[in-house]
């Protein structure tokens, strides 16, 4: 059975605590208050009050740390360098339209590395968790990516550019040029849970544009502890600064990232 680290054991409890309210807000969604951020871009009380859970949470057991947050303002702690990064709700559209498929997301970020990261999938129970140099694990499973070495034989998954989104034409440039080349494309709404998977081998790879750091930091470590690789568009690792990310298994990654910046390309040549 897997050992957690104390780090990853607080991560979990702050995780589980702020799911408790988060599936009892999802037995009841018809009666959440909602407001919209943008263009479809919603946000909950469900989201609010998971935040303010995880906040609480984090800050009673490690003080000193500070916050990058999807709701509310970032959090300067006393320990320089060192931070959480957190998305208590994301999937945000699926719970509010009753589909069961968001997850909350926890990283801790040291001197710009991401070092631990936890994803909690309440409606199915599935903690997928990494500490770096320590693997990856599926509750108390270890995760490895997928060994499928070619594109023919992948599924992969992304994030569809919808209203209030930038980047639909190069996305439809790059559907194009995947969809003939790979068995299949998912696109089931949390980015976190997309990583999640890759990690897990259930998806070969992922790409998606204009995410946030909170959307994918714990998928990064996650992701590269099960033996995968990430990057941006360039093919540089590190938590992608302009929210452009590539996952995979190393098989693949070259190949998937070669196809997308291809198919942009042409478009502009």
């Amino acid at each position: 059975m897997a050992r957690k680290s104390a780090l990853i054991t607080v991560m979990e409890q702050a995780a589980r605590k702020a799911a408790v309210r988060l599936i009892r807000d999802f037995n009841d969604v018809e009666n959440l208050q909602v407001s919209k951020k943008g263009p479809a871009d919603f946000v909950s009380k469900a989201d609010l009050r998971a935040e303010k859970v995880l906040t609480e949470e984090l800050q009673r057991v490690r003080p000193k740390f500070g916050f990058l947050r999807e709701e509310g303002d970032p959090i300067v702690g006393e320990e320089e360098g060192t931070r959480w990064i957190i998305d208590p709700l994301d999937g945000t559209t699926n719970f509010l339209h009753g589909i069961p498929h968001f997850a909350i997301s926890i990283a801790l970020e040291r001197d710009g590395q991401i070092v631990a990261g936890v994803i909690l999938d309440p409606a199915r129970d599935e903690m997928f968790w990494a500490e770096k140099g320590q693997g990856a694990f599926l509750n108390s499973r270890r995760l490895r990516v997928s060994g499928r070495r070619s594109l023919e034989a992948s599924v992969l998954a992304t994030g569809i550019p919808h209203m209030g989104r930038d980047f639909r034409e190069e996305f439809s440039l790059e559907l194009n040029a995947l969809m003939p080349r790979v068995a299949g494309v998912r696109r089931m709404g949390s980015a976190a849970l997309d990583m999640a998977y890759v990690a897990a081998g259930r998806y070969d790879g992922y790409w998606e544009h204009g995410l946030s750091a909170w959307d994918i930091a714990a998928g990064v470590v996650i992701v590269r502890e099960a033996g995968g690789m990430v990057s941006d568009f360039r093919g540089r690792s590190g938590l992608p600064a302009d929210g452009h990310i590539v996952a995979a298994n190393p098989a693949l990654h070259t190949p998937l990232l070669k196809v997308l910046r291809q198919a942009v390309a042409d478009r502009k040549n």
